[in-house]
């Protein structure tokens, strides 16, 4: 299981670093022909994110920590196919601005749960 923690976690990483570099390169108007690979990626985040959601669990960390990646995952997967469509025109910026927190947040809960799942393993049993 250690393995398949980092190996989903880096993979959380690498995605989220790719999608950075995507979402900057779409704000400046450049590179727009690349939104399908920005959303397979984005895909790709979210499914790692719930892999280390699933092993969290089976670890022994907090139900409703990994309820909320699970959760935090089908909002990025809803934002980020709808943001086209949300608040369009000149306040579209909010709805970016918003897009890259929510980006941000499956990094996190990603990052949060791997070092619970270090914490749980280092706490001895308990009789």
């Amino acid at each position: 299981m250690n393995i398949a923690v980092i190996v989903a976690q880096n993979l959380v990483r690498l995605c989220g670093l790719v999608l950075i570099v995507l979402g900057a390169l779409f704000w400046s108007g450049n590179a727009l022909t690349l939104i399908p690979v920005h959303i397979l990626v984005g895909l790709v985040l979210v499914l790692s994110l719930w892999t280390v959601a699933f092993l969290a669990a089976r670890a022994g960390v907090a139900p409703g920590l990994v309820v909320l990646a699970f959760l935090w995952g089908l909002l990025v997967i809803m934002f980020g196919l709808t943001q086209d469509q949300l608040l369009t025109g000149d306040a579209h910026w909010v709805i970016r601005v918003l897009h890259l927190l929510v980006g941000l947040g499956a990094i996190g809960q990603a990052e949060g749960l791997a070092v619970r799942m270090r914490q749980a393993r280092a706490l001895p049993l308990r009789p």
